[in-house]
């Protein structure tokens, strides 16, 4: 197994691959794909609501609402390249998408 490249240069979007953000895996590296984004900039101009409504459009069935808080993940450090490490991982926005619901 290849460890896990992470660039932080001022175009940090070029060189990352969608493999290199933090909880991507390669189910979510396909998903991704069917959806049309390729790259790191691509997804940074990416709505991840948007992105989680038509993959569940996709699979027929409202998927599981961790797959949205995944996709909050990924966006945010494609938009960000030095997001902090704790806001990289999908269960930090499924506690601000929860806290955001239980305000409502």
């Amino acid at each position: 197994m290849t460890p896990r490249r992470i660039s932080l240069a001022p175009n940090a979007n070029l060189s990352r691959e969608l493999r290199d953000l933090i909880s991507v895996g390669p189910a979510t590296v396909r998903d991704l794909h069917s959806l049309g984004v390729r790259s790191v900039s691509q997804l940074a101009r990416c709505k991840p609501e948007s992105l989680y409504k038509i993959l569940c459009r996709k699979a027929g069935v409202c998927i599981d609402p961790c797959c949205l808080d995944l996709l909050t993940a990924a966006v945010a450090q494609a938009r960000n390249p030095k997001l902090p490490a704790q806001r990289c991982v999908w269960w930090y926005w499924s506690r601000v998408r929860k806290a955001k619901a239980s305000a409502a």
